[in-house]
């Protein structure tokens, strides 16, 4: 599955995780300015905010999993399988795809209010880009440097949550994931004291115990819970090296490796891909699955006027320095 974070020091970072059995192929994609943006039931719009982030491209069209605008607003798709619920399209509604969504808002929002007011008008509509791509089934983070929602669209409806932590990984739906913070107050970065009883000597024997208790596994609820803790907690520099730095070991605390865990098909989910944005400058940094050096694309070094989508592969086999 995924995690998706937010972390601020002098400038506003934004990122993923993306963990699955397979990549199709991605890439680091910038969407220009005049790049015309298509829709199926929406007028297409000519010009907009340039847009970069990883995606899918096919048929000339970027099918994003998280992207970042020039304005600093962000957005990333995470699964949300068993709750998600797509409509048929409904008049006096703006209808838009799940695919649809990362570029209908970021083309048009600048700020997290920008895009609340653009969602209530919204009707997610059940139709895939193709018949080799089935709808996937998703929740998003929509941040910008002051605030997060996470936005479902369930059977009830659209549903958008104010995300105080600015974290979001899959299932349960997100009122859940925060209800589940509770069982957590305990915790804490510093050394605990003894509380249990007054009557025994309870001696503190490592470094860390007040956090035992922080969930490990790779459950999806479990992720929410540690790296919430692992964010809230966090203390940085605030260079871009050293933000930077310390996001990717935010994120990489529910790291997936090859081998532990299975999929029914015996493939294994890893980490495919971890990304870091620096949404006030507009540079994407990502490593892989196989490469641990940080890489990054800046859209403010190409042309945003353009009117055609600008891709990189990403850099995929490890980066190792020998030192002698």
């Amino acid at each position: 599955m995924c995690t998706a974070a937010t972390y601020k020091t002098k400038e506003f970072y934004f990122g993923r995780t993306l963990d699955y059995e397979l990549s199709y192929g991605d890439e680091i994609t910038i969407t220009p300015r005049n790049y015309e943006i298509k829709f199926r039931h929406q007028k297409a719009i000519k010009n907009h905010y340039a847009i970069i982030g990883m995606a899918y491209v096919t048929e000339n069209y970027p099918l994003y999993y998280d992207a970042i605008n020039e304005k600093g607003l962000c957005i990333a798709g995470l699964n949300f399988v068993g709750n998600a619920h797509y409509n048929e399209p409904a008049d006096n509604k703006d209808n838009i795809t799940q695919f649809e969504f990362i570029p209908w808002i970021l083309s048009q929002c600048t700020t997290v209010k920008e895009a609340k007011k653009l969602i209530e008008n919204m009707n997610f509509i059940s139709e895939p880009f193709n018949e080799n791509l089935p709808l996937a089934q998703l929740h998003w983070i929509i941040s910008d440097s002051t605030e997060s929602i996470t936005v479902e669209s369930v059977k009830e409806g659209i549903k958008i949550y104010n995300n105080p932590v600015g974290v979001l990984t899959n299932n349960p739906p997100f009122d859940k994931q925060m209800f589940e913070l509770n069982n957590y107050m305990n915790l804490s970065p510093k050394s605990p004291e003894n509380k249990f009883s007054k009557d025994l000597d309870l001696q503190q024997y490592s470094r860390g115990m007040g956090a035992i208790g922080l969930p490990g596994d790779l459950s999806s609820q479990s992720r929410f819970v540690r790296v919430a803790f692992v964010k809230m907690n966090s203390v940085s520099g605030d260079t871009e090296k050293e933000s930077v730095n310390q996001f990717f070991h935010i994120l990489n605390s529910v790291d997936q490796q090859r081998g532990c865990c299975q999929l029914d098909n015996g493939k294994f989910e890893i980490t495919i891909y971890t990304s870091c944005c620096n949404a006030t400058k507009g540079i994407y940094y990502y490593t892989t699955y196989d490469n641990h050096q940080i890489s990054g694309i800046d859209m403010h070094k190409e042309n945003l006027d353009s009117t055609e989508l600008i891709r990189y592969e990403l850099i995929k086999d490890e980066q190792i320095k020998i030192q002698n």
